[in-house]
């Protein structure tokens, strides 16, 4: 035996393993790419975070997710890039450094941009790492050599040739046009950024005079102040009510204006009066109505949400504060007629949570459908990209489909500022909506150009806009690889394997992506796409921070470990884009679901211990392939290369929580539970040696395959198990990540004989079962019959009889063909003959025995002594076989073994096989009966208490959903414990 025998401590720590084994892979840049490697490339980039963010569940979900993903494919010889990085938030810094400035009294324009950038950049310093560390903490595999930032020199290259190029080809463009504005951010907002929230507001009812004096038109708007801007009352041409007044004019209220009323089918006639107020300038619909009758645009907003020139009397108050006014000087000036309670959707801006304003503003644009319709082609010719699920296929289709030109100008300074210079000197040193420009991927460049068309004395402004952050994340795929330049990088890796994102952020982001690679690249900028679900709350409600609901993954792994938290989260999945939910007890910060991942690893963690200690020192290499001696050895890696086949066809279609689950089966039930069960007597010193390093091969091989398999799941716990299992030196630079994945070995697959064993491991499961109904103590071994009138069961029984008397505790095991009810049935007759010669010689001894006693009692002194012997020897006798339940039972069962063992046993099926444990001497049945009949009167009386409780109309109706739904639930799990203890009881009887 070898003295170096490798040794796990009795106690897994997953704290000290896994901040090891991050620092190990981090400092010897173990997922460092080479794209000079060879081997197909498997390439993801992250979804870059917000440099303002911290880890939240939704992190920690999508990165277990992607790194099980990329460690696997790693693992199967792929070129693996897993790129990280971060997004530079535009507005979500911007608001935060606002609101430091306002806190010291301050504002930007009196910092300044440049001190404004400055603070910018160095609280970006100090808080990246956060986000960042936080990742480290999963043990994601990702290339930190190649980590990215959307501001760093190589994306802004390529922000602004991106730029440069749409706007040469006519994709880009500047104009006047309807934006959705955030008065909170003072900075236009795309569509996708606006969030629509139910509101309980009014509707507002007022009637504007015809200018002919014939009468009034009455309309009806949720937001009356923007009435000041009105330029026409519209009708739908098709409604009789008001067919007659089109080409007639009305006066607009307070400001005197005459309008128009036009006819437009757009009018719904069921909506309020079904007469409606058109402000072009103010309101989406209404602009597309303005143009298709030539309307004028009046704006009356300012972009801090308050009211301009326009509005006159009501100039420089704020859009609510004006909206009270207008409604007081309507009701005042007699045009207002009612005001109703009105439900209606509002958009929100995204992240400054204020109503957005539509307002008419100068903005950059890209023109959007060439980029849309050229993706769309991509999609329905060559189903690209591929979504997974598919049905997400139709909802990006549609979106494509819908969508309009592209606002990406944001009135912010914190981002990428647009490439375009105005020449000021043009129009009297101010940047208006007419003056002239250029753009340029340089000042220097900008300066050349402006000169030539301007002259040498031209005096150049950069535009003070940046671009919307979803223009350089639109980029993402290809310019973190190097593009523009054509590198080796992005000649490897590009097209990307996989995208793994959430659904919510499908038109954010993932259309974008397409079409940007698309037009600058030719070729969309992923094979695939994989939508995963949300982690809902332990309610199944969606975690947010208004809800207040969160819960900190930091926390749970603190409590639980890295492992244990990823494991959770992948194994919950239950197919791909399904919702997961996470059990949480509030009270205590603790979920019952991430402890079950941690126990799994403790299992994990002792069989690896016990595995150790039995190979004598040697390394699954060094005792080499298994040698299946037994029919346990080939049923074992029968079942490993099964699931070999099955997790990696699992993972391969994306099926990573159904894949979970089976390693989860696989390793507890199968080679914890049952293997090494099975193997530990032939592990002993003093066993046939072949057979012993039969188990030692096999256990070492198998050991060492589920680890590799597991390992993209709970690469921490895994990795410690390796080192030490083939007792890597302390400089080595082997490590687990970088091993091959098992292959399946199809000649070792056997479904006959897993068919066979299933029934010898059910077989095992039922007498056990039965065994703790009956409370038999697990240190004492019963009597076991096996009934089937199967041929092959019985054969399948026998051939593994051993394992069944080794497993299940069983001292004498019976194989018969006849089912008990045959037996007992058959013997009634012969019981039937021996109680009859039984009475029959019973009569004759007694008679016998009184003429024997009535001689002797004729000898004086004598028969005395005869007397008292023997009603010493009846009380001894007594004693001995009639006072307890199983001295009874043993004496009776010399003379009805068939009948004793029927009425005192316990019972059980699997399958076609009846399993019989005769209880006689064994257990005490009385005390086991009343344990259990104790029990079954506490259920019953808890089922009698809910039933009244769910009886009572006002608990019904009056409790919350949860409540009455959690004690319904209770009712059923205490009806169902009741009905099982009463079969309980009725086997023991």
């Amino acid at each position: 035996m070898t003295a170096n025998i490798p040794n796990l401590p009795s106690l897994y720590d997953p704290f000290s393993t896994e901040a090891k084994w991050q620092r190990f892979w981090e400092e010897n840049q173990i997922y460092k790419a080479d794209p000079n490697k060879g081997g197909e490339p498997y390439c993801i980039v992250i979804p870059p975070p917000n440099v303002t963010g911290s880890l939240h569940m939704g992190h920690a979900f999508e990165s277990a997710l992607i790194d099980t993903l990329v460690r696997y494919h790693r693992m199967q010889g792929r070129n693996t890039l897993w790129l990280p990085g971060t997004d530079h938030a535009s507005i979500a810094v911007h608001t935060m450094l606002e609101r430091q400035l306002k806190v010291e009294g301050k504002t930007r324009s009196e910092l300044g941009r440049d001190q404004f950038l400055e603070r910018a950049w160095q609280w970006k310093a100090e808080s990246e790492g956060t986000i960042l560390n936080q990742l480290r903490r999963l043990g994601v595999s990702v290339d930190w050599s190649r980590e990215r930032f959307t501001l760093d020199e190589g994306l802004s290259k390529a922000v602004v040739e991106a730029f440069a190029r749409l706007y040469e080809e006519g994709l880009i463009y500047r104009g006047e046009y309807l934006v959705n504005w955030c008065p909170a951010t003072q900075s236009a907002v795309s569509d996708v950024e606006v969030e629509t929230q139910e509101v309980n507001g009014n509707l507002w009812y007022f009637r504007y005079p015809l200018t002919d004096d014939s009468g009034y038109v009455e309309v009806a708007t949720t937001r009356p102040e923007t009435m000041l801007g009105d330029t026409a009352v519209a009708v739908n041409p098709n409604d009789d009510r008001y067919k007659h007044l089109i080409g007639k004019t009305v006066t607009l209220p307070i400001l005197h204006r005459e309008i128009p009323i036009v006819g437009d089918e757009f009018v719904d006639p069921t909506f309020g009066t079904g007469c409606v107020k058109v402000t072009p300038a103010h309101d989406p619909n209404d602009f597309d109505m303005g143009k298709r009758h030539n309307l004028p645009l009046i704006n009356i907003m300012n972009k801090d949400g308050t009211l301009n020139e326009n509005a006159q009397e009501f100039q420089g108050q704020d859009r609510f504060v004006a909206r009270r006014n207008v409604v007081s000087r309507l009701e005042t000036d007699g045009f207002l007629v009612k005001i109703e309670d009105y439900k209606h959707s509002v958009p929100y801006s995204d992240r400054g949570k204020v109503p957005i304003e539509p307002l008419l503003s100068t903005q950059w644009f890209v023109k959007i459908r060439p980029l849309a319709d050229k993706t769309l082609e991509f999609l329905d010719q060559k189903n690209a990209p591929e979504f997974v699920p598919q049905r997400w296929t139709k909802v990006y289709r549609d979106w494509l489909v819908k969508l309009k030109d592209w606002c990406i100008s944001r009135q912010l300074w914190w981002g990428h500022q647009i490439p375009a210079w105005y020449a000021v000197s043009e129009t009297g040193g101010q940047i208006t909506d007419n003056t002239p420009f250029v753009v340029a991927k340089s000042e220097a460049e900008a300066w050349e150009k402006a000169k030539s068309q301007f002259g040498e004395h031209v005096n150049l402004q950069q535009d003070p806009d940046v671009l919307d952050t979803w223009f350089s994340s639109g980029l993402w795929p290809f310019s973190t690889l190097g593009w523009p330049e054509q590198t080796q990088d992005l000649a490897t890796y590009y097209p990307t394997t996989t995208l793994v994102t959430g659904f919510d952020i499908i038109f954010f982001w993932v259309a974008r992506m397409t079409m940007m690679g698309g037009h600058f690249t030719g070729e969309m900028p992923f094979q695939t796409v994989y939508i995963h679900g949300l982690v809902l709350d332990e309610k199944g409600q969606k975690m947010s921070k208004t809800k207040g609901n969160g819960i900190d993954p930091l926390l749970l792994i603190d409590k639980y470990g890295t492992d244990a938290l990823r494991y959770t989260l992948i194994r919950e999945v239950a197919g791909a884009g399904q919702d997961i939910r996470l059990e949480y007890d509030r009270k205590k910060d603790e979920s019952s679901s991430v402890e079950a991942s941690r126990n799994f690893a403790n299992k994990l963690w002792n069989a690896a211990r016990f595995v150790m200690m039995n190979l004598d020192g040697q390394t699954p290499q060094q005792l080499g392939q298994p040698v299946a001696t037994e029919l346990s050895d080939r049923w074992i890696l029968s079942r490993y290369h099964q699931v070999v086949k099955q997790t990696t066809n699992y993972i391969d279609n994306y099926g990573l929580g159904e894949a979970a689950k089976g390693l989860y089966e696989f390793i507890w039930g199968d080679f914890c539970d049952q293997y090494i069960e099975l193997v530990k007597s032939r592990l002993q010193n003093d066993a046939d040696p072949a057979s012993r390093r039969a188990a030692q091969q096999t256990l070492a091989y198998l050991l060492e395959g589920i680890l590799k398999l597991l390992h993209p799941f709970m690469p921490h716990i895994t990795e410690e198990i390796w080192q030490t299992l083939t007792q890597q030196p302390a400089d080595s630079q082997q490590t687990l990540p970088l091993q091959i994945y098992p292959q399946v070995d199809a000649k070792l697959i056997d479904l006959a004989l897993e068919e066979q064993f299933e029934l010898l491991i059910g077989t095992i499961r039922t007498i056990r079962n039965l065994r703790a109904e009956a409370d038999i103590k697990p240190g004492v071994k019963v009597t076991a019959n096996l009934q089937t009138a199967s041929e092959k069961e019985r054969q399948i029984l026998t051939a593994g009889q051993s394992y069944i008397k080794d497993l299940a505790k069983v001292e004498t095991l019976t194989i018969t063909g006849e089912p008990q009810s045959q037996t007992v049935a058959a013997d009634k007759p012969q019981r039937g003959l021996k109680t009859i010669g039984l009475i029959f010689v019973g009569i004759v001894f007694a008679r016998l025995g009184l003429a024997v006693g009535n001689a002797i009692d004729d000898i004086p002194v004598v028969g005395t002594f005869f007397e008292i012997v023997g009603f010493g020897y009846t009380a001894w006798f007594v004693s001995q076989n009639f006072l307890s339940t199983q001295a009874r039972q043993k004496f009776w069962r010399q003379f009805f073994p068939q009948t004793q063992e029927s009425d005192n046993a316990i019972a059980g099926v699997i399958g076609t096989i009846q399993v019989l444990i005769p209880l006689a001497g064994v257990v005490d049945t009385a005390a086991v009966s009343a344990k259990l009949q104790k029990r079954l009167t506490k259920v019953e009386a808890e089922i009698n208490g809910l039933r009244a409780r769910l009886s009572n109309p006002k608990f019904v109706e009056q409790a919350p959903t949860d409540v009455v739904q959690a004690a319904r639930e209770a009712l059923a799990e205490a009806e169902k414990q009741a009905e099982i203890l009463r079969d309980r009881l009725k086997g023991l009887l």
